[in-house]
């Protein structure tokens, strides 16, 4: 496997993913767009949204692909994200859990055919007659070791071990941000969701309205509101309403900021 391919690869579908949940944007293209204008107004970076579509096409869509992208425009990428650089993307335990699943996704078992050993047959030779007790015995011996675990493959074991890191968390709501926990959670209190990065990583309820101006929430701050409660948020989320209420979220308006941010 191509080196820092499953690295690549999550950083295009993060980054197409958290793009896809900010613009109004439907069509890939217009995603892209989204993503080549962002960069350049917040970040100062100019990126071709045709070059992203040759990444994402090359990288994500097409099996076994790769695409040589240098380093520094990896690290260009990494700051849609949050990140200073693609290292400091990699260090995160979504990329390491990801590359598990890439390469165990990649296993191939092989069942070979052998003869089998006809019994009656090999009594028949007075030779093997005499060992056979001995072997009988320690095929019995070894099995019984084998099956105990003592000899056991470690290879198999590293399957094992890797099948339950590879078992996906889940993700709840918790009044103010999501939350990691085991799919196995019981708490009644709580309603899991299939985890997502993206969503964990920033979509947040803001605590503080107080703080909020035209300035500084226009065009990235969101609302829901609902029996004339109003809630801020620091972005839409995949369904596109409030976890807690099913509000609608929609982006923040001066008006809004003015009348129900700052009220006490």
């Amino acid at each position: 496997m191509a080196k820092f391919l499953a690295q690549k690869k999550k950083l295009l579908e993060d980054i197409f993913e958290k793009a896809s949940s900010e613009t109004t944007e439907k069509s890939f293209s217009g995603i892209t767009k989204y993503i080549e204008r962002t960069l350049l107004d917040s970040y100062n970076i100019q990126l071709s949204h045709k070059s992203f579509d040759n990444y994402y096409k090359a990288i994500v869509e097409e099996e076994n692909g790769d695409y040589n992208i240098k380093t520094q425009i990896l690290d260009d990428l990494s700051k849609f994200l949050g990140y200073n650089t693609f290292n400091e993307y990699c260090s995160e335990w979504k990329t390491i859990e990801y590359s598990i699943h890439h390469t165990i996704s990649k296993i191939v078992i092989n069942i070979i055919n052998k003869p089998l050993l006809i019994l009656p047959d090999f009594f028949q030779n007075k030779k093997a007659n005499m060992g056979i007790t001995g072997i009988i015995l320690a095929g019995s011996i070894i099995g019984g070791l084998i099956y105990g675990g003592k000899f056991e493959d470690p290879k198999d074991t590293e399957v094992r071990t890797s099948a339950r890191i590879l078992q996906k968390p889940c993700m709840y709501w918790n009044g103010d941000e999501y939350k990691i926990t085991d799919c196995e959670n019981k708490d009644p209190h709580i309603t899991l969701e299939q985890i997502d990065s993206t969503q964990i990583k920033y979509f947040k309820r803001i605590t503080k309205s107080d703080t909020l101006t035209p300035d500084n929430a226009l065009g990235k701050i969101w609302y829901s509101k609902r029996w004339n409660k109003v809630e801020f948020f620091t972005a839409t989320n995949v369904k596109g309403k409030n976890p807690k209420n099913g509000a609608i979220l929609r982006p923040v308006t001066e008006m809004i900021i003015e009348k129900y941010a700052h009220k006490k």
